[in-house]
């Protein structure tokens, strides 16, 4: 395996990323951003030549942002590996695409598959026979029951709790702390308990 990676992307959700590279023995070749305001982070250099990333190879997308993953995932040559933390707790019969990120303390149980170029951000707790789809953001201390299938680029909110066998829409966002018992339908905002749509998403 090949253990070099280039890091796009410098913000806060990036740090969390570099430092699970470093701890699973990946050798960091750049970071980019494209804000020119940002020359550093953690105790490396930033480049703002987002151009030369045409010529990189294994680009880990590491931002928060469904949408910025995407649309960089159709630029650049991706990272065809995973980065997931050592203290998480992975499913021997758990299926993952590439590009993806599985933070500290996620559990990741029976018959689950992950698309590309999600996030499974700290603490996130995702039960048998679930269906993550490409761009996905399951967000700290999520909990999702069996059966529930999330459709791409759709983003569960922290401490969100979603009952068995509900589909979220694409690109939809479920409020933090929302309780999901009924499916949610693309390119909506639900929250609260029982989480109900407040707005609509521009596709």
């Amino acid at each position: 395996m090949n253990k070099e990676v280039c890091i796009l992307g410098a913000g806060g959700h990036a740090k969390v990323v570099i430092e699970i590279a470093e701890d699973l023995g990946y050798k960091i070749t750049g970071i980019y951003d494209q804000n020119i305001n940002v020359t550093t982070i953690l105790d490396y250099n930033v480049s703002n030549d987002i151009d030369s990333l045409l010529q990189k190879e294994n680009i880990f997308y590491a931002f928060g942002s469904n949408y910025n993953r995407k649309s960089n995932s159709l630029k650049y040559k991706s990272a065809d590996f995973n980065l997931i933390h050592p203290s998480s707790i992975i499913s021997r019969t758990a299926v993952f695409g590439h590009g993806n990120v599985v933070m500290a303390g996620a559990v990741i149980n029976s018959s689950v598959q992950v698309g590309n170029h999600c996030v499974v951000n700290t603490s996130a707790c995702i039960d048998h026979d679930c269906e993550i789809e490409d761009f996905v953001h399951i967000s700290p201390n999520a909990a999702l029951a069996g059966n529930i299938k999330v459709k791409e680029g759709a983003q569960v909110g922290i401490g969100a709790s979603i009952k068995q066998n509900v589909i979220i829409g694409k690109w939809s966002v479920v409020g933090a702390g929302a309780v999901v018992i009924n499916d949610v339908p693309d390119n909506v905002i639900v929250v609260g308990n029982p989480a109900k749509i407040i707005n609509n998403i521009p596709k």
